[in-house]
C-alpha cells in the first residue's frame, strides 16, 4: 500500500500546476492527440498547450448530459464536452488550482459565443470533496479571518454546514463523470474519498469515465518521497487491478477497460506506467423483487459472473429479480449486448412481487414463464419469420 502524501508532496502537486498554466510543461502527464479536430477548432492555442492530459474521456459523453470534470485544468475537456452536450447538456469543470480556473475561465465568453451558446461552470474545490465551494469558503475568510481556536472551530462548523445543506454539487444530480490523469494526484489516504464523491454526485444510471496513469507494481519508497515524480503523475498512479477495485468498492457495477496503451509512457526502475481509460456505472442498488423475469446470457465465454455474483452460464435461462432484469436490459448500459431478456407471458404488477434471493444462481423453467396452463398451437403467418418470404420451412 502507499504511503500518505505528505504537505511538501501536496504542495509540489500545486505549485507544479500553476507552473503549467502559465507556461507549457511538456512532461506534465503523458500527452494524447486523439481528439476529434472538430471540437478543437473553437478553442484557443493556449488552451490547446496547456493540456496535461492523458486520454480522451469525452468520446463516451452524449447529447444533452450534464458532466463534470475532475481535474478540469485549462479546460479543454470541459470545452470539447460542452459541443458533445449541446445546448441541453450542462459542464461543471472542478479544480483546486487558482490558475488553472482563471485560464479555463478566460476564454468562456469567447468560446461561447462562437458556439452559440455557454453551458460550461468552473468550480473550486477539491475533487476528493465536491460537496465543499472553496470560492464561498474564501469568501467568508476575507470576511472573518481565523485568529483564534474558536475561530477555527467556527470555520470547520461553517464547511460542515454548508456540505450538509448547499453542496457545490448536490447527491445524485449528473448523468457522467470524466478525468484526465488527475485521480493519481490525489493523497493515497483520500483515494478512497474521493471515489465515494464520484458515486455520490452521480445520477442512478450514470457512468464515470476515467483516463488515469496505472502502473504495473507498486511504485517503491523512494518514488513515492520523490515530489517531482509525484507531480508528475507517476508515484500516485494506481497499480492496475487496484485500479479497477477502487470503482467496485465504492458501489460501481459493470466496471470495464475501454482502453489501455499498449507501450508505457515511462518505465522507472522496471515498473512501467501507462495511459488506461475505465467506465463504471452507478445504480445497482434497490430491493430484489421476482416478477418471473429471466435473462440468457449470449456468450462468448461459458458462464461469467457480475459484481453481485450472479453466474449466468451461455444460453440457459437465468432466473433474476426485476432490478437486475432492468441492468442487464437497458441498452445504455453496460450488459444490454451480451444479454436477451425474457418476459413472462402474463406481466407481474410490481405491488404483486414477491422477495427475490439474488444470492441464489437459478435456472427459469420456461414453463415457469408462459404459465402451467400455456397450451397454445400457433401456426406461422408467412410473416416476420427467417426472411421477407416467410417461414424458413
Amino acid at each position: 500500500m502507499k504511503q500518505d502524501q505528505s504537505p511538501d508532496m501536496q504542495a509540489a502537486v500545486l505549485d507544479r500546476y500553476k507552473q503549467g498554466a502559465r507556461q507549457v510543461q511538456p512532461a506534465l502527464c503523458c500527452p494524447t492527440t486523439q481528439y476529434d479536430k472538430r471540437f478543437l477548432d473553437v478553442l484557443p492555442q493556449e488552451i490547446l498547450d496547456k493540456d496535461y492530459g492523458c486520454g480522451d474521456p469525452s468520446v463516451y459523453i452524449q447529447p444533452g448530459d450534464t458532466v463534470v470534470d475532475l481535474g478540469s485544468g485549462a479546460g479543454k475537456i470541459c470545452y470539447i464536452l460542452s459541443q458533445i452536450v449541446g445546448s441541453k447538456g450542462k459542464v461543471i469543470g472542478v479544480d483546486f488550482n487558482d490558475e488553472m480556473l482563471n485560464l479555463a475561465r478566460k476564454y468562456q465568453d469567447g468560446i461561447s459565443d462562437k458556439i452559440g451558446y455557454r453551458n460550461t461552470h468552473f468550480v473550486k474545490a477539491r475533487i476528493q470533496d465536491m460537496a465543499l465551494d472553496l470560492d464561498r469558503v474564501q469568501r467568508r475568510l476575507d470576511r472573518n479571518p481565523i485568529k483564534t481556536i474558536d475561530d477555527v472551530m467556527a470555520y470547520e462548523s461553517y464547511c460542515d454546514e454548508i456540505r450538509k445543506s448547499d453542496p457545490l454539487i448536490a447527491d445524485d444530480s449528473v448523468d457522467a463523470i470524466v478525468s484526465n490523469c488527475v485521480l493519481n494526484l490525489v493523497d493515497t489516504k483520500q483515494k478512497a474519498q474521493l471515489f465515494g464523491e464520484m458515486y455520490r454526485i452521480l445520477k442512478k444510471g450514470g457512468r464515470a469515465v476515467i483516463s488515469d496513469i496505472v502502473c504495473d507494481e507498486q511504485p517503491t519508497t523512494e518514488m513515492i518521497n520523490d515530489p517531482d515524480l509525484w507531480s508528475g503523475c507517476i508515484s500516485g498512479a494506481f497499480v492496475e487491478a487496484e485500479f479497477l477495485k477502487m470503482f467496485e468498492d465504492a458501489g460501481f457495477h459493470g466496471v470495464e477497460i475501454l482502453s489501455r496503451a499498449e507501450s508505457p509512457w515511462h518505465t522507472i526502475n522496471g515498473i512501467e506506467f501507462r495511459s488506461m481509460t475505465v467506465r463504471a456505472y452507478k445504480g445497482k442498488e434497490g430491493p430484489c423483487l421476482d416478477r418471473n423475469q429471466s435473462v440468457v446470457y449470449k456468450g462468448p465465454w461459458s458462464q461469467v459472473k457480475d459484481d453481485d455474483g450472479h453466474t449466468l452460464f451461455r444460453g440457459q435461462r437465468m432466473a433474476v429479480c426485476d432490478k437486475t432484469f432492468n441492468l442487464y436490459t437497458d441498452p445504455t448500459g453496460p450488459y444490454g449486448s451480451n444479454i436477451i431478456g425474457i418476459e413472462p407471458h402474463q406481466t407481474i404488477p410490481m405491488d404483486d412481487a414477491k422477495p427475490f434471493d439474488c444470492r441464489i444462481n437459478a435456472k427459469r423453467d420456461a414453463r415457469q414463464q408462459k404459465g402451467e396452463d400455456f397450451n397454445d398451437t400457433i401456426s406461422p403467418d408467412g410473416e416476420g419469420c427467417c426472411d421477407e418470404g416467410g417461414c424458413c420451412c
